[in-house]
C-alpha cells in the first residue's frame, strides 16, 4: 500500500512518521512532481497538479474539518473525500465558543478594561434568558458547542440546512426557518461549512435581524462574514460586538480596521488546532476500514461534493 501526504503550510516529517507508525511496510511518502500513483492521499489544500497526477486513489482524506479549499479543484471522479469529523477538535471548539459568550455576558472584558487603568468598578448583573445563542451549522462541532453552553444555562438555538433534534437545543432549519432563528438570537455563532449558499451569510440583511444587543462569534470561514457590514452595525450599536478567528484574508492585514475596532477580539483562527495524534488515529481506522472492505458509504466525515460538506 502506498499513501502520498500533501500538505500545503504544515511540516510534512511528523506527520509523514506518524504514518509510518501506523502502518509499518507500507510506502508513505511526502509528494513531488512525478511521484508514483498512491493508493491513498492525506492531503490539505494540494496542487490541482497532485490530483491530475494521482490516478489510482482508493480514497482522499482531509486533516482539517473545512473542505472549501478541497473542492475549489477538480476532484477524480468516484473517489471518496473524507473529512475529519472531530479528531480532538470539537471540545476545542466548545472551549473558545463559550469562552467567548462568558466573557461577554459576564462583561470581562469591560472588567479587563477598567483594570487597565487602575479602576475597582462593579456591573449590573445580567440574565441568562437575555442572551439567546444561535448556532449556525448543528455537525459534529456545532452539536458539542450547543451541549456545552446549554450546561451553562444560556437559551440555546441551532440552524441547518436539514432538520435535525439535539436535547437542549432549539433546533430550526432551511430557508423558511431561519429569519426566526436570527430573531431568536442575540449572540449568533457561525460553525457553517462554506459553500455558495453559505458565503456572505453574515451581511447587513442577516445581522440586523439579531436581537438589538447582538454579539457575533466566526470559527467557521471569513467568507461568510461582509467586513463592511459587520463594522457599520457595530459603529451603528445594533451589534454589540464580535469575537473573530477567521478571515478573508489571513494571516489578517496590519492595515485591516479589525485589529483597531474596540468592540472586536481578533485570534489568529486558532479555535480548533488540528491534533495530529487524533487526525492520524482516525484517519488510520478509515484506511484500515476500507482495505478490509467495508463500504463507502459506512465513513463517517465523508463529504458530498455537490454540497459542498
Amino acid at each position: 500500500m502506498r499513501i502520498s501526504f500533501c500538505c500545503t503550510d504544515t511540516k510534512a516529517q511528523p506527520w509523514l512518521d506518524a504514518l509510518n507508525a501506523s502502518f509499518p511496510g507500507a510506502d508513505v511518502q511526502a509528494w513531488a512532481p512525478g511521484a508514483p500513483a498512491a493508493d491513498y492521499a492525506v492531503v490539505w489544500a494540494p496542487p490541482q497538479q497532485f490530483l491530475d497526477e494521482q490516478t489510482r486513489l482508493k480514497g482522499i482524506f482531509n486533516i482539517g474539518a473545512g473542505v472549501d479549499a478541497l473542492l475549489k479543484l477538480r476532484l477524480p471522479p468516484g473517489v471518496p473525500v473524507v473529512r475529519l469529523d472531530d479528531a480532538g477538535m470539537s471540545v476545542q471548539m466548545a472551549e473558545y465558543v463559550c469562552h467567548a459568550v462568558i466573557r461577554h455576558f459576564r462583561e470581562f472584558d469591560g472588567y479587563d478594561a477598567d483594570a487597565s487603568l487602575g479602576k475597582w468598578s462593579y456591573r449590573k448583573t445580567r440574565l441568562r434568558r437575555d442572551f439567546p445563542v444561535g448556532i449556525m451549522g448543528l455537525g459534529v462541532l456545532g452539536e458539542r458547542v450547543g451541549r456545552a453552553l446549554a450546561q451553562f444555562e444560556f437559551p440555546v438555538m441551532g440552524w441547518s440546512r436539514s432538520a435535525k433534534s439535539i436535547p437542549g437545543v432549539q433546533c430550526f432549519s432551511g430557508e423558511t426557518g431561519f429569519s426566526g432563528f436570527l430573531a431568536a438570537s442575540r449572540f449568533l455563532v457561525c460553525l457553517l461549512p462554506l459553500t455558495p449558499d453559505t458565503e456572505n451569510i453574515m451581511r447587513h440583511d442577516t445581522l440586523a435581524q439579531l436581537q438589538p444587543g447582538g454579539y457575533v462569534i466566526n470559527v467557521a470561514r471569513g467568507n461568510h462574514l461582509v467586513d463592511e457590514d459587520l463594522l457599520a452595525l457595530l459603529d451603528s450599536g445594533h451589534l454589540a460586538g464580535a469575537t473573530l478567528d477567521v478571515f478573508r484574508t489571513e494571516p489578517l492585514p496590519a492595515s485591516h480596521p479589525f485589529w483597531r475596532h474596540p468592540k472586536i477580539t481578533v485570534t489568529p483562527h486558532t479555535s480548533a488546532r488540528t491534533l495530529r495524534a487524533e487526525s492520524i488515529e482516525q484517519i488510520a481506522g478509515k484506511i484500515r476500514a476500507l482495505e478490509a472492505g467495508a463500504p463507502i458509504a459506512s465513513l463517517a466525515g465523508r463529504i458530498d461534493p455537490h454540497k459542498g460538506y
